[in-house]
């Protein structure tokens, strides 16, 4: 298939937005059976491809949003370029980042030809912020189903949070959750710190320890590992406070679980595109459906009918699409 971007991939290999790059790569390579992948650094060098696609959040690419910003035009200056945003704009980065994060955006949407988000609820961040592409795909986050496995015997109970911890991410919402409840299981953070939150998570877990509740950090889980750690714990959460879409919360489904999420507009639209997949709870019930998982553990697995669709082959050919059909190059 001819004018397809080269796709790039960044270098953290541990970042979930560079995981989302590569296996976008791996499942477009497959589909038309040709190589795409280039690397960051190719973009800047002596012959840059005509065309490229890139995901972008400013903290992966610079040490501040307005670097970043002036890095992605750099790029756009050289090479037709398409970008895949990720952690979108939102109120919960606060009154001194908020505006800063939201002109780096509106800069890159702007020297972008076109710019995919990973849900309706980001699409209208960016509406809300006034930001306008000049063609907008959505397409959801892909699900990649594990092999079916046997579920593991049960331990001693745990709540447990996946991914990188930082302020506003759920983990105290659901250590007040467990601290009213009379069993105080463990609350588990299959993860370590997000960059530059170390003592956070140091204070998090002292002041969980002085409630009674206690805290596991696994630290980084590698990916090898990652579906049979999801699997065993007794509880799983995506709690957080704000988000617009979460690579958590698709590894939850795809290792087989059924996750307790916090409502809101995303998780509302993530109920619908993929029924029977995520467990709703309203403000302030946390613990009462905490409580309810650890009574019944079935229902933190995916039933039978639950759909967990689009898959990465989806999302692959959704991309494949939109660069044909709706970016002018």
């Amino acid at each position: 298939m001819n004018g397809l971007p080269a796709l790039v991939v960044t270098a953290d290999e541990r970042h979930g937005v560079t995981v989302a790059a590569r296996d976008l790569a791996e499942a477009v390579e497959a589909s038309i059976g040709a190589p795409l992948r280039v690397t960051a650094q190719a973009l800047l060098g002596d012959h840059p491809p005509d065309r490229a696609h890139l995901h972008f959040t400013d903290r992966l690419w610079a040490g501040s949003p307005a670097e970043a910003a002036t890095l992605v035009e750099r790029i756009a200056a050289r090479t037709a370029l398409t970008v895949t945003l990720h952690d979108v704009p939102q109120p919960s980065d606060g009154p001194r980042n908020l505006p800063r994060r939201t002109d780096c955006y509106a800069r890159v949407v702007r020297a972008a030809r076109g710019v995919v988000v990973n849900s309706r609820h980001e699409a209208a961040h960016l509406a809300e912020a006034g930001i306008v592409p000049r063609a907008l795909g959505v397409v959801p986050l892909p699900v990649t189903p594990a092999p079916p496995g046997p579920r593991p015997r049960p331990g001693p109970p745990d709540v447990a949070l996946l991914g990188f911890f930082y302020p506003g991410k759920g983990h105290a919402d659901v250590v007040d959750a467990v601290a009213a409840l009379a069993s105080r299981p463990r609350v588990t953070v299959l993860g370590g710190p997000s960059a530059g939150h170390e003592n956070d998570l140091r204070t998090f877990t002292e002041q969980a320890a002085a409630r009674g509740v206690p805290v596991d950090v696994t630290g980084f889980v590698p990916e090898r590992d990652l579906i049979a750690r999801c699997r065993q714990v007794t509880v799983p959460v995506v709690a957080h406070r704000h988000f617009s879409a979460s690579g958590s919360l698709a590894t939850w489904i795809a290792a087989g679980r059924r996750p307790l999420v916090a409502d809101g507009r995303y998780t509302r639209e993530m109920a619908l595109l993929r029924p029977a997949t995520v467990r709703p709870v309203a403000p302030g019930l946390l613990g009462e459906a905490i409580a309810g998982a650890l009574a019944d553990p079935g229902s933190t697995w995916l039933p039978a009918d639950a759909v967990t669709r689009p898959h990465l082959d989806d999302t692959a050919a959704a991309y494949l699409r939109w660069w044909t059909k709706d970016i002018a190059w």
